[in-house]
């Protein structure tokens, strides 16, 4: 059985920078790695993703957020992530069933219960071993996610969650600190306002207490 190791954070958090460090880290090892995200993953869960994120379709109600990232999960789920966790491969992927939490829940105030109850019937109540919870003031990781967005020309494409008030993004940060006190031991809370470098160099300290929880030779 693999390991699962997932990413969490607001918007702008560093998340994919920081997973693309990890990735040379397992390399250096030679243990092997897949990367992966939600909502996509898959070319039906990628679909989703384009309506999910797009700018124009902010009549969307957190409702309908829950059953398109959920729709999107189980088929990343059994096309992808179980699959690779079978073979023994570290699956790493950028946002998970938290966010879901966060996003839908904590901040778009649907049911905790039937967000986790959805879980435990759709996602075969899969959860990570090891959740990294990058965490930075919102102000700080809107003004990232927004300016990563012009520069790559996708404001509308992927630009419907920068557009939401701060309030919004502030019950998310929450949220998912919320979590992260409820679960902790599965949780590490990774302070995302340092230097990249410096975030990784402590990433690695917990990937590598992690890797030998599991039996790998790190």
């Amino acid at each position: 059985m693999g390991l699962f190791i997932v990413f969490e954070g607001i918007e702008g958090c560093g998340k994919t920078t920081q997973i693309k460090l990890l990735s040379g880290y397992f390399e250096k090892r030679n243990l092997p790695c897949l990367l992966t995200r939600e909502p996509g993953g898959t070319p039906v869960s990628e679909e989703i993703r384009k309506i999910f994120l797009h700018s124009e379709h902010n009549e969307i109600t957190p409702l309908t957020e829950l059953l398109l990232v959920t729709a999107a999960r189980v088929q990343h789920i059994q096309q992808v992530i179980q699959p690779a966790l079978d073979a023994g491969t570290i699956v790493v992927c950028d946002r998970f069933f938290d966010a879901t939490v966060a996003y839908q829940g904590y901040a778009g105030r649907i049911s905790l219960d039937l967000i986790y109850r959805s879980h435990e019937l759709f996602c075969t109540a899969l959860y990570p071993d090891l959740t990294l919870l990058l965490d930075c003031p919102v102000e700080i990781g809107l003004a990232r996610s927004r300016s990563r967005n012009r520069a790559a020309g996708r404001e509308k494409e992927e630009g419907r969650f920068e557009d939401k008030a701060l309030p919004f993004h502030e019950k998310v940060r929450q949220g998912y600190l919320e979590l992260a006190k409820k679960e902790s031991r599965r949780f590490s809370i990774m302070h995302a306002e340092q230097p990249a470098e410096a975030l990784h160099t402590a990433i690695c300290e917990v990937m590598t207490q992690k890797l030998r929880e599991h039996g790998y030779a790190a």
